[in-house]
């Protein structure tokens, strides 16, 4: 018979204890969706490998604090990410020491295709970045958190710290504001330039 995996809350519970191995399991579980959280939000695969270090060099530094929402860690990795986030580079120097002993992602591929695919990625990103950066901070982290990661109402409310209808109004402000700046036409006909497609997408609970 198969055993099943065990949960995140049967993981922290451990981890929580100082057993280091269930702590490691986490980070295989959720590093790579922090990874690309912090990609998409400073579209820069370099920063976001050193950024997720943060986030969970700092996860293990506060465990004592840490409450599970859902039985599930990553909405308290997001929290952590998005905060990290704030103010990354003075994060980065502040545990430049401690990051070269945290375990480190996967190696990305070297070739020159993959390298290719690298930097569009990041070209394309930092065109979705410019998008949206007429919003609030806060519109923005709502905006990643519920469309770009599809955490749920509750669940983005618990990451960010902030009541469920603050998330639900953020969320259709943002939506709005982007969506009436696709909407004017120039004098020729042509719509202006278009936005990612995923940024209008309806709201889902």
């Amino acid at each position: 018979m198969t055993l099943e995996p065990p949960t995140d809350t049967e993981l922290w519970d451990r981890a929580r204890d100082g057993e280091e191995r269930a702590f490691g399991e986490l980070f295989d579980r959720h590093s790579r969706t922090v990874y690309n959280y912090c990609f998409r939000r400073t579209a820069d695969w370099s920063a976001a490998e050193d950024l997720t270090s943060v986030v969970f060099l700092e996860t293990w530094r506060r465990r004592d604090q840490v409450r599970l929402s859902a039985d599930s860690l990553l909405p308290w990795l997001y929290g952590v990410a998005t905060n990290v986030l704030h103010n990354h580079r003075r994060s980065l120097r502040r545990h430049r020491a401690a990051l070269d002993r945290v375990r480190a992602l996967p190696a990305a591929p070297n070739d020159a295709t993959a390298a290719a695919v690298r930097l569009e990625a990041e070209r394309e990103m930092r065109v979705v970045l410019d998008s949206i950066k007429k919003l609030s901070r806060g519109d923005q982290e709502i905006l990643a958190l519920c469309v770009w990661e599809g955490l749920g109402y509750a669940e983005a409310a618990a990451a960010l710290g902030v009541p469920i209808g603050t998330v639900r109004s953020r969320l259709a402000r943002a939506r709005k504001r982007l969506r009436l700046d696709t909407e004017p036409h120039r004098a020729d006909g042509h719509r202006r330039g278009d936005r990612p497609t995923a940024l209008f997408s309806e709201e889902t609970s």
